[in-house]
């Protein structure tokens, strides 16, 4: 187990004031394991909050390298890392914010053969993919496994976060119980406002949390869903 230590009682001191989080609260943090799907425009705001909020262990699960086009939403990387590995940069970026953390780094897509051994090593799993079949595949091995999973995706003005079996709670097949035929697209064929995947990034990293500590009221058995351009939010219950 991983103790708190002299540094961060002083890094995590406006946590330690919410009552809700304390030092129980953080020391539940420091000892979390979360496995993240993608560091891309979703992944970039959850990683940096996560090692901010103090997780101890984040595996990152990435093949691709960063691209100029990414520049536009992925906030983790600048124009001078185009073409280097997305997952060691954002190690390194990680470490530097929190040099407690220990990353894992997964140079590789998820799927069939390795999707099982990857999601049973962690607590939480955030799914921060682009497409619908290898979000079916992380919620399929989630519910085997009975691992909470931070859900969020987005699409042009709009997104939408949820978390699935937390406690019971109903699995990602529940809401979405089928992979639409068309619903694999290509990089170049998404319209999407840059701040969006920010905003149901840091969302995402919220659930997380709060699925760690306990603290707050967990978007389980809900789905909310935001549009950006017009600032309305609804909120689902399934």
């Amino acid at each position: 187990m991983k103790k708190l230590n002299k540094e961060d009682f002083t890094r995590f001191t406006r946590h330690f004031s919410l009552p809700e989080i304390g030092k129980t609260g953080q020391e539940k943090l420091k000892n979390a394991r979360v496995l993240v799907v993608g560091a891309g425009g979703l992944g970039s705001p959850l990683l940096i909050y996560l090692a901010a909020a103090g997780i101890g262990t984040i595996g990152i699960a990435d093949n691709d390298v960063v691209n100029i086009s990414n520049l536009q939403r992925q906030v983790l990387y600048n124009a001078d890392e185009v073409g280097k590995k997305k997952a060691v940069l954002a190690s390194s970026k990680l470490k530097a914010l929190y040099p407690e953390i220990d990353i894992i780094i997964y140079d590789t897509r998820i799927d069939e053969e390795n999707a099982g051994n990857l999601i049973n090593d962690f607590d939480v799993i955030a799914d921060c993919t682009d497409n619908y079949e290898t979000r079916a595949l992380i919620g399929k091995y989630s519910a085997l496994m009975n691992k909470p999973l931070a859900f969020a995706s987005v699409l042009n003005y709009e997104g939408q976060v949820s978390v699935f079996n937390y406690r019971g709670g109903p699995a990602f097949s529940k809401l979405f119980p089928s992979v639409p035929k068309d619903g694999t697209y290509t990089e170049s064929e998404i319209g999407l406002i840059g701040v969006l995947p920010g905003i149901a990034g840091t969302l995402q990293a919220n659930e997380i949390i709060k699925t760690v500590t306990g603290y707050g009221e967990v978007l389980s058995g809900k789905l909310l869903v935001f549009n950006i351009q017009e600032n309305r939010f609804n909120l689902f219950h399934f």
